[in-house]
C-alpha cells in the first residue's frame, strides 16, 4: 500500500482552519466596511428613543434629540444600579431641564442581549412600537441583531454615534480599533449562530 506524503497529510488536516480563517476574515473585512458613517434618517419621529450605555456621545445624542422631540421617552438600557436620572444628567455634565421627566432608566442590563431584551419589556408596558436606536457605529450591526431578534414587530431606526477613539479609516492599521472591531464582529457571528441554533433547542 502506498503510503501518503506527510505534506498531504498536513494538507489534509490544515485546509479546514485555513478555509474557516480566510472566510471570517472576508466577513470582518466587509463587518467593517459595512459599519455606518452617517445617521440615514435624522427625522422620523418614534414612540421611544433608546440609549444603549457605553460612551458619553451615546447619551448625549439620545438627550439633543429628546430635546427636538423626536420621541415621547428616552430609556436608558444597562445603567448601573443607584444612578437615578438627576445623578446620571449630573455625570454627563447636562443641566437637568423639562426632559428630566421623559427619562426611564433601565438597571437589569449588562450586555447587548440583555438591552435588547431589558428594552423589550419596557416597550410592551409602555405600549410603544417604534424606536430610535443609539448606540457607537462599530455596535450598530449587533445591535440591531438582538434588538430585531427581541422586537420584531417593533420599527427600529438607527442612530449611530462616532466616538473619537475609534479610527474607521484605515482601521487595519490601528491597533485597538482592529481589535475592538474584530471583538465586535465575533460577537456578531456568536449572535448568528445562537439565533439560528435557538428554534433547535425549543424544539421537541
Amino acid at each position: 500500500m502506498r503510503r501518503r506524503r506527510p505534506s498531504s497529510l498536513l494538507l489534509r488536516w490544515a485546509a479546514p482552519p485555513l478555509l474557516l480563517g480566510a472566510a471570517w476574515l472576508g466577513g470582518l473585512i466587509w463587518y467593517a466596511a459595512d459599519m455606518p458613517a452617517q445617521v440615514d434618517d435624522m427625522a422620523t419621529p418614534t414612540d421611544a428613543i433608546v440609549v444603549l450605555t457605553g460612551g458619553t456621545e451615546r447619551l448625549d445624542t439620545g438627550l439633543a434629540l429628546l430635546r427636538q422631540h423626536k420621541a415621547r421617552k428616552l430609556f436608558v438600557s444597562g445603567v448601573y444600579r443607584g444612578i437615578d436620572v438627576a445623578k446620571l444628567l449630573r455625570l454627563s455634565r447636562q443641566k437637568p431641564d423639562e426632559v428630566e421627566c421623559c427619562i426611564v432608566l433601565g438597571h437589569a442590563a449588562d450586555n447587548t442581549v440583555g438591552n435588547a431584551i431589558e428594552t423589550a419589556a419596557w416597550m410592551r408596558a409602555e405600549g410603544y412600537h417604534s424606536l430610535r436606536l443609539v448606540t457607537s457605529n462599530y455596535h450598530m450591526r449587533r445591535s440591531l441583531m438582538e434588538f430585531r431578534h427581541a422586537m420584531p414587530r417593533t420599527t427600529i431606526i438607527a442612530h449611530p454615534v462616532f466616538p473619537d477613539t475609534v479610527k474607521q479609516h484605515l482601521w487595519w492599521i490601528r491597533p485597538g480599533t482592529a481589535h475592538l472591531i474584530a471583538s465586535e464582529y465575533s460577537k456578531y457571528l456568536a449572535g448568528q449562530v445562537r439565533h439560528w441554533a435557538e428554534p433547535l433547542e425549543e424544539s421537541p
